[in-house]
C-alpha cells in the first residue's frame, strides 16, 4: 500500500542545532522528486532550526520517487503563484529527473529561481535539479557539479563543470547524486550562516 507523508506548512524542529534559526528555506519541487534528495536534506535544515516551505507549480500533493519506483507522496505547503521570493532566506532544489524537467517549463518557476541568483541568497540544487538554474540562465560563470549527464548542458550555459561531491561558489551549493547529500547538507547549512558579504567574496 503506498504511503503518504504529510508536512505542516513550515516545519521548526526543536533539536539541538539551532544554527539557522529563524531562517526560512523554500524547497522547490513537483512530481517526478527524488524522495531522498527532498527528504533528507529537509530534515538536516530543520534539525539545524530552519524552517522549511516545499513550494511547488502543483497543488495538494507532489509524488516522490525512489529513482524509478513510486515513493511517497508530500504537501505542497505554497503554490508558486503566491510564493515571494523575498519571504525566503535560501532556495533549495531536490534532483530526480523528471522533478527538474517538468519544473524548467514553468515561467513563475524560473522566474522564482532568477529571483534568488539575483539577489545573492544561497542557492542549493543536487543532482538532475541544475537543469532548473540552466533554464533561469543564471549559472554563467559559476563553478558546479551535478549528475554527470548534466554535464554538457551546464558548460553550455557556461558554468565550470566538475566532478566532485560538492561544490561551494559565492552561496551556491551543488552536488552530484544521494551518496553526497552528507556532504551537501553540511556545506549549505555553512553557507546559510555565512553574512551575505562573505558568500560574495
Amino acid at each position: 500500500m503506498e504511503q503518504h507523508a504529510t508536512t505542516t506548512q513550515t516545519k521548526e524542529s526543536g533539536g539541538d542545532g539551532q544554527k539557522l534559526k529563524g531562517k526560512t528555506v523554500a524547497i522547490l519541487a513537483t512530481d517526478g522528486v527524488e524522495q531522498v534528495e527532498l527528504t533528507e536534506p529537509r530534515k538536516a535544515l530543520e534539525q539545524a532550526g530552519a524552517k522549511t516551505v516545499l513550494v511547488s507549480p502543483k497543488s495538494g500533493k507532489i509524488q516522490a520517487f525512489r529513482h524509478l519506483d513510486r515513493g511517497d507522496t508530500f504537501d505542497v505547503d505554497l503554490s508558486i503563484q503566491q510564493a515571494d521570493p523575498k519571504a525566503f532566506d535560501a532556495l533549495f532544489l531536490p534532483g530526480g529527473a523528471h522533478n527538474p524537467d517538468q519544473l524548467r517549463t514553468v515561467p513563475e518557476v524560473v522566474e522564482f529561481v532568477r529571483a534568488f541568483a539575483v539577489t545573492g541568497k544561497p542557492v542549493a540544487a543536487i543532482c538532475h535539479a541544475a537543469w532548473t538554474l540552466v533554464e533561469a540562465d543564471v549559472v554563467r560563470g559559476k563553478t558546479m557539479t551535478s549528475w554527470p549527464s548534466l554535464r554538457k548542458d551546464l558548460e553550455n550555459a557556461g558554468a565550470t563543470w566538475v566532478d566532485r561531491d560538492v561544490v561551494v561558489d559565492k552561496g551556491w551549493v551543488t552536488s552530484r547524486k544521494p551518496a553526497d547529500i552528507p556532504a551537501f547538507v553540511n556545506k549549505v547549512i555553512e553557507e546559510m550562516t555565512e553574512p551575505q558579504h562573505a558568500r560574495a567574496h
